[in-house]
């Protein structure tokens, strides 16, 4: 026993009185139990909290205090035992720069967790009204992070006594290196940032690359993410992406319909000359429409055709089909009182037989040769 005091009482990491590590020791662990305990109650405060607009600061606010790590707890106790000690001078600078350096990433996650939640809650907010401004901050929120990561460790480096101006310069260097080495992905990168500043699609929109269609979800720093029709997800490269020919229909404003109706040739002129009028009628019966023209167009292998043409004043897809589904059904209607006959592919085949004797059995022959293709045939409805 009087051996290990003498131990004690000695020049070594215990100092000269055992009584004040024992004060600082207690100290530190009565300050880590009440740091938890606040932490647990902070946590379990989060969780109740109802959704509230006027309570977003507080959640927030709480949010950002539950992402305080143990080490950070671990630290401030350590700090807080100091003050109730009389340590050593030397021990006291070490544990103040151990202290230093963990509160200064613990400050840094605290801003990452703050910046996180802004994002979150303004993308939200802005992603039905303002869908350009969160692709801007979607592409550099990686950007964003590294940066706030660099000052917080050069800082917290500094604070320990590293001399950062050797670290800066080696870094820049080594960025050349790397730089070259990674080409391909640079070359994303800058893609990346002529999607954010020339704007040709937007999170959100509807696009198709070559065979490929799907709604933009993610445009990040090396791929873009779109979600397909049949939900998977379609991963492109941006440098790919901007090589492809993409087709944006986030940006139609309006959509131009062309169709096409046939009646069968036995239709008499009088009905013909009154479709394009029901045609017309028909599309300017629908809402969000604007008729262009319908007109009798051409004599098809088996019909009469008429082409019309119409825009529908929404990009909506559904919308579109709704629309052209009662045209359908209007010119349906009208067509059945009107008994206008729709066209389907037919074939009559007149049949001549040289050589008869006589008419009798010349219509004979033909009768019995219905079938038989002959010297001469023509197509009609």
């Amino acid at each position: 026993m009087k051996n290990i005091l003498h131990y004690l009482e000695q020049d070594t990491i215990l100092g000269h009185n055992p009584m004040v590590w024992a004060i600082f020791l207690a100290a530190a662990g009565i300050s880590f139990v009440v740091l938890y305990f606040l932490k647990t109650v902070i946590t379990w405060r989060l969780k109740k909290m109802p959704e509230r607009r006027y309570l977003n600061w507080l959640r927030h606010t709480l949010h950002t205090f539950d992402n305080t790590k143990v080490v950070s707890l671990i630290a401030i106790s350590l700090w807080i035992g100091g003050l109730f000690a009389d340590l050593p001078r030397h021990i006291e600078q070490d544990i103040s720069q151990i202290v230093a350096f963990v509160l200064f990433l613990q400050v840094g996650v605290w801003i990452d967790t703050i910046y996180r939640d802004w994002y979150t809650y303004y993308y939200n907010r802005q992603m039905k009204t303002s869908p350009s401004t969160v692709t801007t901050l979607g592409a550099f929120r990686v950007v964003i992070s590294a940066a706030i990561w660099t000052c917080v460790l050069l800082l917290a480096l500094d604070n320990a006594g590293v001399n950062i101006r050797t670290l800066v310069t080696g870094l820049g260097i080594g960025g050349i290196a790397i730089a070259l080495a990674v080409q391909s992905t640079l070359g994303d990168l800058l893609a990346s940032l002529s999607i954010v500043l020339d704007k040709p699609f937007i999170v959100g929109d509807f696009l198709t690359v070559d065979d490929h269609m799907g709604t933009v979800e993610n445009i990040g720093l090396k791929t873009t993410r779109l979600r397909s029709l049949s939900g998977e997800e379609l991963i492109f490269s941006n440098t790919n992406l901007l090589h492809s020919r993409i087709h944006n229909y986030g940006r139609m404003y309006q959509r131009r319909v062309v169709g096409v109706v046939g009646v069968t040739y036995q239709t008499p002129a009088e009905l013909v000359e009154k479709i394009p009028p029901l045609i017309r009628g028909a599309i300017e019966a629908q809402p969000q429409t604007r008729f262009d023209r319908a007109h009798f167009k051409s004599f098809g292998g088996s019909s009469l055709d008429f082409e019309y043409v119409y825009f529908v004043t929404s990009p909506d897809y559904s919308a579109y089909m709704d629309i052209q589904q009662a045209i359908n059904l209007f010119l349906l209607r009208k067509f059945a009182e009107l008994k206008i006959d729709f066209a389907y592919p037919t074939q009559t085949m007149f049949i001549e037989k040289l050589g008869s004797r006589d008419a009798n059995d010349n219509a004979s022959a033909t009768t019995e040769s219905s079938l038989v293709p002959g010297a001469r045939s023509t197509s009609g409805g």
